[in-house]
C-alpha cells in the first residue's frame, strides 16, 4: 500500500514537471523567457518535495536554465546600449535563445523517458 502511495506521488511530482516545462515553454515562445519566472517560483517551492527522485533533477535544470537565460539575455541589453556592443548583442541573444529551448525540450524528453537530468 506504501509503496503504491510513493509511485502515485512520483507520478504527480512528475505530471507536474511536465506541466512546468509547458509553462516554460509557452512563456519562453509568448515573452521570451520573461514571464517563466511564474513556472521557476513553483520549481523553487516544489523541487525540496521532490528530493531523491529523478524529478527533482528537472526542477533543478528547468531552475538553473531560467536563470541562466536572464544573465545572459541581461549581458546583451548591456551590450545592445552601445552601438558597438549591439551586433555582439545580437549574437548572444540568439545563442541564448537556441540554448534555452534546447534545454527545454531535452529536459522534457528526458523527463517523459524516465531520465535525470546532469547540469
Amino acid at each position: 500500500m506504501s509503496q503504491q502511495l510513493v509511485l502515485d506521488d512520483l507520478s504527480d511530482a512528475k505530471n507536474l514537471a511536465r506541466i512546468l516545462y509547458i509553462a516554460h515553454g509557452i512563456t519562453f515562445f509568448f515573452s521570451l523567457g520573461m514571464l517563466s519566472i511564474l513556472p521557476v517560483i513553483v520549481n523553487h517551492v516544489k523541487r525540496p518535495d521532490t528530493a531523491g527522485t529523478l524529478v527533482h533533477s528537472h526542477h533543478t535544470w528547468m531552475i538553473r536554465t531560467f536563470w541562466y537565460y536572464v544573465v545572459w539575455m541581461a549581458l546583451g541589453w548591456l551590450l545592445a546600449v552601445t552601438l558597438i556592443g549591439f551586433p555582439l548583442a545580437l549574437v548572444i541573444w540568439g545563442v541564448a535563445w537556441i540554448w534555452h529551448a534546447y534545454r527545454l525540450i531535452r529536459g522534457f524528453v528526458d523527463l517523459n523517458n524516465n531520465r535525470a537530468e546532469y547540469v
